[in-house]
């Protein structure tokens, strides 16, 4: 907790579990250092954080008061530290985690230090939700079928899970077939408020995944980040970050009858994208906030990186209280959020006055109707009632179709069908924006009940599935009796994860797989999830639509995307008689009422009660025990990392780099996807090439996400996007690049084998907002790997920056009206960058280019080491040196 009180702003509160110390925002106040009704809520929670970590070198008393002077207007330009008290993980980006936890307890060994100080400093959970896939669909098999699977393919990533959770203190892991990371952040490891040493303080989390935001829902200011960022606080560190602008969004009214949480959020997504809230925070406020459920609350604050918001803030006020009561957090749990925020007045009520922010917009929610977003991206909202003609508009425009395809005629189980243009060949209830929400999700079921009760069915081309994103989701549904329904319109239960929503909608059935391609069918899914980018759902699905789960199982019944649900028959009942939508859509009290009746605090407890037990397949992994993890150097999934291999005790001191080599000189808007390896490995690639000399096939390759924990395969897929263009191969896409000592074109990879055979130190030339977009740990990582030393660009991502110096690698930023072009400066030259062990933050650097000719460039450029932390981070070769080195020391 705090190392000082330079405000003497401790104080104590009291209630009927003990005494807390808190540090009051109300005696800064006081003190005419902060004017807290003007300042937004999220705000006061990093205030509030800076507050209590004053220790005059990370955070100074300078920092406080610069919260606490937050501008709305036009805040200041300023990076804040700021400690989360918590990390939330899933399993695609918490491997590396994991894996470089285990080689830092490696480390200690190989120092003759003991393993056991290597433990995460806050609370860490990972959850394992990741890697199931919809193979099997539609039987009481398939829940089963789909976990055998997903065992069978991951096992070895498994084992290093298992081994850390019994391995690591603060370390918790929920197993597989539990929930999704979000939905189970936000019903059972969320507290609302934290305690540690006798203080209290409000709950706060990073977490590798983008949908973190979710719990803003809750009142709990969270938000995705990369794995370096998120390993970082996991080992006491901060996460610096730019003073943010807060956007306002004010809420009045109520939802009328037949709109559902998904069209409000879709709602809001569209208007703040137009809005533009692109790396800001969004506060929700208004009295609409007072008529709104938690879980609708959630819904919206889960696609904050659809509309481009860091976060979608809800303060805490008595929703929180009974969110929490109904999920079975106990009375103590309860009694101290609601003590805890109204000390500190951090407590929302209708009579709240509004804060100040940035900007403000607004929505009178009795004014949203039922839509749906597609086909490509999730802002781009569809009325239901114009869906049919904007179907019609998106062939011709988006998919470039001038006349609709024939119908293809599909042979299944000896009878046969016809699909065309707009054919629902997916219709998936996924995801954690909507199957956290029982309003939706019994809505669903509803639907489904009267469905069936008219004798309506899927159709037979619809690859239909329900994941929910709990076990307590399965558990309500059974008890209002609506799983059967559903389970007669093939949404029988594949998986306790993240599927369709992320790519892992599994394989269409092959008749219909072969009749899209046949008929070159520009084919459509519908789906309850929060990303629907092209490409993303399924290979053979061009046009993919997000709706709420009971607008999904409407489209499973009639098939296509070629219908207006809103005036046209849905399909035909058993009676002859023609069904429409209106017809089988439950009322809000019909859905209210199966809420009450089915959702109560023993449900969660008792499904949470075993979070941590998982399927049997789950404790059936052995071989996995121990304080050290014994690598297993055959393994094709996880490896140690080499960055603490012969790591010395203490750094050497900074120092110049001379004759460094451009490896990479590429243009603006470089992102992350392009460094980092994400997607499919080929096999004539350097990753798809090592796997196959390991006795790999390329039907086994998995991922690259899949095998984030092998740093042999990742470096080999750094840069080797196939979109990449490398200025230093005109003419060329892809991970090419040419090694200077030979003139020879090969991969980045092989060239960079090359040059550290040689000792030649790498650099790469970069124009603006280098490294923006997400997959960011390995775009650090892999760049270290492969031996570059130096990033000069015209601009950088706020947090590819910070994960570059974290990795030991020095951001250089060319000065204001400069840039590679302007300084004529091609890649073909040999760097000389001059450091020396007196490096401050942002200091100019000068930089020498000596070209093939004997001529020389000099300049100089702006060092982006942005802090005197950064400093010490880049001094000792990364983040995790200098946590290895201060903990051996001790």
């Amino acid at each position: 907790m705090a190392a000082a009180d330079p405000f003497h702003s401790i104080c104590q509160i009291r209630t009927t579990s003990g005494e807390y110390n808190i540090a009051s925002l109300p005696a800064l106040e006081k003190a005419g250092l902060a004017k807290l009704s003007e300042l937004p809520f999220s705000i006061r929670v990093l205030l509030e954080a800076c507050l209590r970590k004053v220790d005059e070198f990370v955070v100074t008393s300078e920092h406080v008061r610069q919260v606490a002077g937050w501008n709305a207007a036009a805040p200041a330009q300023i990076e804040i530290p700021f400690f989360p008290g918590r990390v939330v993980l899933q399993d695609f980006t918490g491997v590396p985690a994991v894996v470089d936890l285990a080689a830092l307890r490696s480390a200690m060994q190989r120092m003759s230090k003991d393993p056991r100080k290597i433990n995460p400093l806050v609370q860490c959970d990972l959850v394992i939700d990741h890697s199931v896939q919809v193979d099997y669909f539609g039987t009481e098999q398939s829940l089963q079928q789909n976990i055998d699977l997903e065992f069978e393919r991951n096992l070895e990533r498994y084992q290093l899970l298992r081994w850390a959770q019994q391995a690591f203190s603060n370390f918790g892991v929920v197993p597989p077939a539990t929930g999704i990371v979000h939905q189970v952040n936000l019903e059972y490891l969320a507290k609302g408020v934290l305690t540690e040493d006798g203080f209290a303080f409000p709950d706060s989390l990073v977490g590798t995944d983008s949908h973190t935001t979710m719990i803003n829902g809750l009142g709990v200011v969270g938000w995705g980040v990369g794995g370096i960022e998120a390993e970082a606080v996991m080992l006491g560190q901060p996460i610096y970050m730019l003073m943010p602008e807060v956007v306002g969004f004010k809420l009045t009214g109520k939802l009328p009858e037949g709109a559902t949480a998904t069209d409000l959020v879709l709602t809001v997504t569209q208007m703040l994208r137009k809005h533009g809230v692109v790396g800001k925070f969004v506060e929700f406020f208004g009295t609409g906030l007072s008529s709104m459920s938690l879980a609708d609350r959630a819904t919206i604050a889960n696609m904050a990186p659809e509309y481009g918001a860091t976060i979608g803030f809800f303060p805490v006020d008595a929703e929180t209280l009974r969110y929490m009561r109904r999920t079975g957090r106990t009375d103590a749990e309860v009694e101290l959020v609601e003590t805890y925020y109204k000390a500190q007045g951090l407590f929302r009520t209708d009579e709240t006055p509004d804060p100040k922010f940035t900007s403000t917009l607004s929505l009178d929610l009795s004014t949203v109707v039922p839509s749906m977003a597609g086909p490509k991206r999730p802002q781009d909202r569809v009325l239901l009632t114009d869906m049919k003609s904007q179907w019609h508009s998106d062939l011709a425009k988006a998919f470039g179709k001038t006349e609709p395809a024939q119908p293809v005629k599909v042979g299944h189980n000896g009878s046969s069908y016809e699909i065309s243009d707009g054919a629902v060949v997916i219709a998936a209830i996924t995801s954690c924006t909507n199957t956290s929400n029982p309003s939706v999700m019994i809505g669903a079921g509803l639907l489904a009940r009267n469905a069936v009760k008219k004798g309506l069915t899927r159709k037979p081309w619809v690859k239909t599935s329900l994941a929910p994103g709990s076990r307590v989701v399965t558990d309500y549904l059974a008890k209002t009796g609506l799983d059967q329904p559903l389970d007669q319109l093939g949404f029988n239960t594949v998986g306790y994860g993240c599927t369709t929503c992320i790519g892992n909608s599994g394989p269409l059935p092959d008749e219909v797989s072969k009749a899209i391609r046949d008929g070159n069918l520009v084919a459509a899914a519908v789906l309850s999830g929060n990303r629907n980018f092209e490409g993303r759902i399924n290979a053979d699905v061009k046009a993919n639509y997000l709706a709420s789960p009971p607008l999904v199982v409407a489209y499973a019944i009639a098939g296509t995307t070629d219908i207006d649900l809103t005036k046209d028959p849905i399909g035909t009942g058993s009676s002859g008689e023609a069904v429409y939508l209106k017809d089988i859509w439950p009322s809000s009290k019909e859905i209210e009422a199966a809420i009450e009746a089915a959702i109560t605090p023993d449900v969660f407890q008792r499904e949470y009660g075993a979070a941590t037990k998982g399927p049997e397949e789950w404790q059936k992994i052995g071989g996995a025990s121990g304080d050290l993890y014994q690598w297993d150097t055959k393994s094709t999934y996880v490896q140690e990392p080499p960055f603490f291999v012969d790591m010395p005790a203490t750094p050497s001191p900074i120092t110049s780099i001379h004759n460094a080599r451009c490896l990479l000189s590429v243009g603006d808007s470089v992102t992350t996807d392009h460094i980092s390896p994400a997607g499919n490995i080929k096999a004539t690639s350097p990753a798809g090439l090592f796997l196959q000399s390991e006795g790999v096939k390329p039907i086994d390759f998995n991922s690259y996400g899949a095998r984030r924990g092998n740093d042999r395969v990742m470096t080999r897929g750094t840069f080797a996007n196939i979109r990449l263009k490398n200025l230093l191969c005109p003419g060329t896409e892809g991970g090419v690049t040419v090694h200077f000592g030979t003139g020879e074109q090969m991969s980045v990879y092989d060239a960079s084998i090359k040059y550290k055979a040689e000792g030649t130190p790498l650099v790469v030339l970069a124009g603006a907002e280098y490294g923006t977009g997400s997959s960011r740990d390995w775009a650090a990582k892999g760049t270290y790997l492969l031996g570059i030393k130096v990033v000069i660009a015209t601009s950088f991502e706020r947090i590819h920056r910070s994960n570059l110096v974290g990795m030991g690698v020095l951001p250089l930023q060319f000065r204001e009206g400069e840039s590679r072009e302007h300084l004529g400066l091609d890649g073909t030259e040999v760097f000389d960058v001059q450091l020396d062990d007196s490096l401050k933050p942002l200091q100019p650097v000068e930089v020498m280019a000596h070209k093939a000719d004997g001529t020389m460039i000099s300049f100089v450029c702006t060092c982006r080491i942005d802090t005197p932390v950064e400093v010490e981070y880049y001094r000792n070769g990364g983040i995790l040196h200098k946590v290895l080195r201060q903990l051996a020391a001790e």
